[in-house]
């Protein structure tokens, strides 16, 4: 019975240690977790985790802004509205068009705040399926109405890490655009430039006029945005309040706190070790390592203000209506096309690569369909555009010796370990006119089941 007793003393002696000791285990980064560490270390300098990690979406003060636009509560959910709503579509070129559409129509949640279909479709536009994705022509308009671009819609979302916008970066006034004042040609959007803001400010204020979204106070005011419009600029004179300018402020701020920020890779950098899969963490080692992916999609939203030329095919193709082939041969110069400089030429800015998944349409053709493709394109490195000179091509385009195995491990990073599940919560409830969006023709409302 001493033994016993002895040995039950010792038992219970011991089991807190060897709780303490399993606890402390617990906790402990894999070894996959501090693998990826060091390749975030080493590929960011010795920043870390810091490097890559977006802030909440109401912090304003960590998020980037133009010092032009500063950014407050009151701004940004005025922009929240505007952005998303259809009784601005005043100026149709089609009456079946009017308050059918917003600027939500080709940047909507649902599809990770770009269009779900390869070419997106504003004023002409039918149709929206669950997220946007059964959108196409309207039979009742004409070509040459429709509100189409030559290139595949890039997203708005992350857009606070990108001082210039667009494919070619033509949108802007700074970073990249520095030196470029030549090519701001007045007349046309890029004419915008000259009021000196950065790319999301210059983008939307330019956006409202090219997309026919009128800002007419009359209308407005008697939804109540009058209202919404004095909490947000309260310092600008009233005969300057209501305007295209100002509501194109208010849609960028709302803009830069679109952030993917509930992502699983954004969930490990904030400390949850087990938000990623083990296959997710592997793919996300390759990513910042072997795949060099990182070498040119970097920071917070994974992207650049640098541009490449990767020989990718432009728009064509089902699904591609009202451009005609000289506006898709000028898109297809990418930089070149806005700048004019022949070392410009097929080059096209670096995207975000968060929720890709979203909308199955890749490059700024819009011509691959799956994240796999374009994965093994970059390590095939063999270029599919005839008209885009080798001498163009991106030295960085070259390929990279991964593997299957290593190829879906990469795929598993982008799909999943990016992907923010919840940007609805980006949505407004309700808009003040108490229109349907992001789109409001028949069909869309139909397919929403708004009324």
């Amino acid at each position: 019975m001493t033994i016993n007793k002895l040995t039950i003393w010792v038992i219970g002696m011991l089991l807190p240690l060897v709780w303490s000791c399993t606890k402390v285990e617990d906790t402990d980064p894999s070894t996959l977790d501090k693998s990826l560490e060091t390749a975030l270390m080493n590929i960011s300098n010795g920043q870390g985790k810091s490097f890559f990690t977006l802030p909440n979406s109401d912090e304003l003060a960590k998020i980037p802004q133009d010092p032009k636009n500063p950014l407050t509560v009151a701004k940004v959910k005025l922009g929240q509205m505007l952005f998303h709503e259809t009784a601005l579509a005043l100026d149709a070129k089609q009456t079946v068009g009017m308050n059918t559409y917003s600027c939500a129509s080709c940047h909507n949640a649902g599809a990770g705040f770009q269009a779900a279909v390869k070419q997106g479709i504003g004023e002409g536009g039918t149709g929206f399926g669950t997220h946007g994705e059964t959108r196409t022509k309207d039979p009742n308009y004409a070509d040459e109405n429709l509100d189409v671009q030559p290139l595949r819609t890039p997203s708005a979302m992350n857009g606070a890490y990108q001082k210039v916008m667009l494919w070619n970066g033509q949108f802007g006034a700074t970073g990249p655009n520095v030196g470029t004042e030549a090519n701001w040609t007045d007349g046309t959007p890029k004419a915008v430039n000259k009021l000196g803001f950065e790319g999301l400010e210059t983008q939307a204020i330019a956006g409202l006029t090219v997309h026919r979204l009128k800002i007419d106070t009359p209308t407005l005011f008697a939804m109540g945005y009058k209202t919404l419009f004095d909490e947000a600029f309260p310092d600008v004179p009233e005969a300057d309040r209501y305007t295209a300018e100002t509501a194109g402020l208010a849609i960028a701020a709302f803009e830069r706190t679109v952030l993917a920020n509930e992502a699983p890779f954004q969930k490990w950098l904030n400390g949850d070790l087990t938000a990623m899969s083990d296959a997710q963490k592997n793919g996300a080692i390759l990513f910042f390592g072997k795949g060099q992916c990182a070498t040119c999609h970097t920071g917070p939203a994974l992207n650049s203000m640098e541009f490449y030329a990767l020989g990718m095919n432009d728009l064509s193709g089902t699904g591609v209506f009202g451009v005609t082939q000289t506006e898709l041969d000028n898109a297809g110069k990418g930089r070149g096309g806005f700048t004019g400089n022949a070392q410009d030429m097929y080059k096209f800015k670096v995207p975000q690569l968060y929720n890709l998944s979203n909308s199955p349409f890749y490059g700024h053709g819009g011509n691959f369909t799956t994240i796999k493709s374009v994965i093994e394109y970059k390590n095939q490195a063999v270029s599919q555009n005839a008209q885009v000179p080798a001498s163009q091509l991106a030295s960085e385009f070259k390929a990279l010796q991964l593997n299957e195995v290593e190829i879906d491990l990469l795929v598993d990073f982008l799909k999943n370990g990016l992907n923010d599940a919840n940007l609805k919560r980006y949505e407004p409830a309700q808009l003040p006119s108490g229109y349907c969006f992001p789109n409001a023709d028949a069909k869309s409302k139909a397919d929403m089941g708004c009324n």
